[in-house]
C-alpha cells in the first residue's frame, strides 16, 4: 500500500474537495500517486482507462486532469497530440520545502 504525505490528506484533500469543489481531481491524483509510488516513474494512461480506474465518467477524468494540470500537481507529456499522455504526479509544497532548505532556512 503507498503511503502519502500527510499534506495529501490534511491539506491537499479539503483544498480540492472542499475549496476547489474538484472531489474527481483528488481522487484522480490519488490514483496517479499511487501508481507512482508503485515504482512508475510516469504513468501512460488513456483518459477512459483513467476514468474505469477511478470509477467516474471519462468526461469527470477529463476534467480533473485539466484541473490538476491547472494547479500544477501534475505534468502530462505526449508524443504528439493524439497520443496517450504521459503523467507525472508533483508534491509543489515538498519542493517548496527543498527550495527553502537549499537556502539555508
Amino acid at each position: 500500500m503507498p503511503v502519502f504525505d500527510d499534506y495529501v490528506i490534511d491539506v491537499l484533500m479539503r483544498d480540492l474537495v472542499g475549496h476547489d469543489r474538484k472531489p474527481v481531481s483528488f481522487l484522480v491524483y490519488l490514483w496517479l500517486a499511487a501508481g507512482q509510488a508503485r515504482g512508475e516513474a510516469e504513468l501512460r494512461v488513456s483518459y477512459q482507462e483513467l476514468a474505469e480506474s477511478v470509477g467516474v465518467s471519462k468526461s469527470s477524468a477529463q476534467a480533473a486532469v485539466r484541473w490538476l494540470l491547472r494547479r500544477k500537481l501534475i505534468t502530462a507529456n505526449r508524443q504528439s497530440v493524439t497520443a496517450t499522455p504521459c503523467y507525472t504526479v508533483r508534491s509543489p509544497w515538498r519542493e517548496a520545502a527543498q527550495r527553502l532548505s537549499g537556502r539555508g532556512h
